[in-house]
């Protein structure tokens, strides 16, 4: 008898280390398959010249979760971007929010995951918070083309002249007679004019009318020594 009560003891010892080993070997393989903040991931990218931020979740357990996106300054919340519900895969699963992101910017993204929301796997924030590239998506966007200046070498335009000044003025006519040529020399020298005719017929009058008065004189004379 005492024998075999010593047998049955081992055998139950050996049963309840088994067991042990059995639930330790179990709550590691849970601990390994649970939802972890590790497993999410998040990338801001380009799509199309527009800005998105995306969140991948490689979970292995297939937790659902609930994303959620902020955009951080100085250290508080500024808006909320956007949530969204993922469930994970050994793959991995990418969730995408639109937001035309600036350069340099901060985002926060938190991350709740558990089969009942009262009793969260996880609640956290994935660390570090995401910042941008310093490059935006649109480049014409972010900084505009500066206007080009004149180059020094390049001759300035000359001014278009105006219709009264390209067009020469139009001579005027007058209805006055115009002066005959070379009248204002002949009426300070008195050349080629008819002063010396006039004078002539006057002093050849003189002349005859002289002849006529002696002729009638000595006519008279001879007439009273009769």
């Amino acid at each position: 008898m005492s024998i075999s009560r010593r047998t049955a003891r081992r055998s139950v010892q050996i049963l309840g280390v088994a067991a042990a080993s059995s639930a330790l070997a179990l709550s590691a393989a849970g601990s390994a398959l649970a939802c972890n903040i590790s497993e999410f991931s998040a990338e801001a990218k380009c799509d199309g010249g527009k800005g998105v931020i995306t969140v991948n979740d490689q979970d292995v357990s297939g937790t659902p979760a609930t994303v959620t996106v902020f955009l951080e300054n100085n250290g508080a919340d500024v808006k909320t971007v956007g949530s969204k519900d993922v469930t994970g895969s050994r793959e991995g699963v990418t969730i995408t929010f639109d937001e035309n992101w600036s350069p340099n910017a901060e985002y926060r993204i938190r991350v709740q995951a558990g089969r009942d929301k009262n009793h969260l796997i996880v609640d956290k924030d994935i660390t570090p918070n995401l910042t941008t590239p310093s490059e935006g998506c649109s480049k014409g966007e972010s900084t505009p083309p500066a206007t080009p200046s004149p180059s020094a070498s390049t001759p300035a335009e000359s001014p278009t002249p105006s219709a009264s000044e390209s067009t020469p003025p139009a001579s005027t006519s007058s209805n006055a007679p115009s002066p005959a040529a070379g009248g204002s020399n002949l009426a300070e020298t008195g050349a080629n004019s008819n002063t010396g005719l006039i004078a002539g017929i006057a002093g050849a009058l003189v002349v005859v009318g002289g002849g006529a008065v002696f002729f009638g004189m000595r006519r008279r004379g001879t007439n009273s020594s009769r």
